[in-house]
């Protein structure tokens, strides 16, 4: 997929605006940005959905919109929002979706993977929502597509399907599927993706694999620990070398920021034991992709 200075307006609002990404064949690609950063939009645009104002997409060769009815069967599609028939019947809705492939999978293998065969007569409305997401990923893959568009999949799954959902990720790069992936889950990026694009505004601000974004320097680590929660962090920081920061970002978890050294984890520990507490789960990273995130795109709440 290629996408070059995409382009697309709503009245006076630029959601998206001078875009470009590559997509390889059988690589996993994390979209990710804010909420109006331009990431539906310019999804919508590269299914077809959408007609761009400037720039191009071209997903498989083809253009979207002037190629849909070419394109639509190579591809698979995951709405966020799940998109089934209320009074539909899980394995029904799925059956239905395999008749629109020429060569699909099995409907009841595929059921059977994603552990919907016991609700495979179960109303869609009735069906949790977490296994909604799991029928919705089924109607994405079952037509064996090239290409699968991938928004929010994991969104209100507990740990077990969140983790069969990642295992079959790994197995469409595997099989030369390519997966574009937008979540809001840095975790989930961090594990999934061969390429990472971060989007702000319509622009993208960063690009590259999970561990380029998150190298950064040897003055760019982290140093974190847990103890009891509100403490009184001015000496901890008077102690600290110059150009070191602690915070308490979560209650009971503290962050201090900069060039970690050995002797930095010493007078941390040392602090902590003349105030009377334990330093727990106490690690030494580098920045991780959340942090990078929050760095491109602010820590402020987006409407």
């Amino acid at each position: 997929m290629e996408v070059s200075g995409l382009v697309k307006r709503y009245g006076a609002n630029t959601a998206v605006d001078g875009l470009d990404l590559t997509l390889e064949r059988g690589t996993v690609l994390a979209l990710l940005g804010p909420n109006g950063a331009g990431k539906t939009t310019t999804v919508e645009v590269c299914e077809g959905f959408r007609t761009p104002d400037g720039g191009t997409a071209r997903v498989l060769g083809l253009d979207p919109r002037r190629d849909g009815d070419r394109l639509r069967p190579l591809i698979g599609v995951m709405p966020q929002g799940g998109g089934g028939y209320p009074g539909i019947r899980a394995d029904e809705m799925l059956r239905l979706v395999a008749t629109c492939f020429a060569h699909p999978l099995d409907p009841r293998w595929l059921l059977d993977v994603l552990g919907l065969s016991g609700v495979g007569r179960t109303p869609y409305k009735r069906l949790s929502g977490g296994q909604q997401q799991r029928l919705s990923l089924a109607c994405a893959l079952v037509g064996r597509p090239e290409l699968v568009f991938l928004d929010e999949p994991t969104a209100g799954l507990d740990p077990q399907a969140r983790r069969l959902v990642w295992d079959l990720v790994g197995a469409l790069r595997s099989d030369g599927v390519s997966v574009l992936l937008t979540t809001h889950l840095m975790d989930e990026a961090e594990a999934l993706a061969d390429q990472v694009v971060i989007v702000d505004a319509g622009r993208v601000v960063a690009a590259g694999t999970p561990a380029s974004l998150t190298a950064g320097s040897e003055d760019d680590r982290q140093l974190r620990f847990r103890a009891r929660p509100g403490l009184e962090l001015t000496l901890l920081r008077a102690a600290l070398p110059e150009g070191l920061d602690v915070r308490e970002p979560t209650r009971g978890g503290y962050l201090v920021e900069g060039r970690i050294d050995p002797q930095v984890v010493s007078t941390v520990t040392s602090w902590c034991a003349q105030q009377g507490v334990l330093a727990e789960e106490l690690t030494v990273a580098k920045r991780s992709l959340e942090d990078v995130f929050l760095d491109l795109t602010g820590r402020e709440l987006r409407s």
